[in-house]
């Protein structure tokens, strides 16, 4: 069952079980994901692959994390916990986040392949992590092991 299908059937059962915010949740992540695939639209019908789909729930799940943030430094605890609602539910159809040990041996095998050995070379590294890494970790986790890699 692709992602689309579980998010489809998820509606379906949500819609007879009632739970408002968890269907308010759902809706917008299938109309990221309907969203995207019009913008990547040529001529017929497309179909997001799966690393695609991935990226819409990431770019979810970020603006949540950034919302929540704000909310809390806003004194709006009210809203960030609906934030946190959304972003539990998100994660929910996003791979098992890698530990951070399994983040560090990741960019220890990108820098020892690149060849990169200072903070000069950051920016290639870190290019070369975010696509590893894609959906399965914080670009800023892997910002600061990157950092904490090429500075020691």
């Amino acid at each position: 069952m692709s992602l689309k299908e579980k998010i489809d059937q998820d509606l379906k059962d949500t819609m007879k079980s009632g739970d408002k915010e968890r269907l308010n949740a759902i809706r917008s992540i299938r109309a990221a994901l309907l969203e995207k695939e019009v913008s990547i639209r040529v001529g017929g019908k497309a179909v997001l692959n799966p690393e695609q789909e991935i990226e819409v729930l990431s770019s979810l799940a970020k603006k949540r994390r950034d919302a929540i943030e704000q909310f809390t430094a806003g004194n709006r605890p009210d809203l960030a916990e609906i934030e946190r609602k959304e972003l539990s539910l998100i994660e929910e159809y996003l791979p098992a986040p890698m530990s951070d040990d399994e983040v560090r041996a990741v960019i220890a095998e990108i820098v020892a392949k690149t060849g990169a050995s200072s903070m000069k070379e950051m920016g290639r590294v870190m290019g070369e992590a975010m696509k590893a890494l894609k959906g399965k970790t914080d670009g800023n986790k892997v910002q600061e092991f990157v950092k904490s890699l090429l500075s020691a």
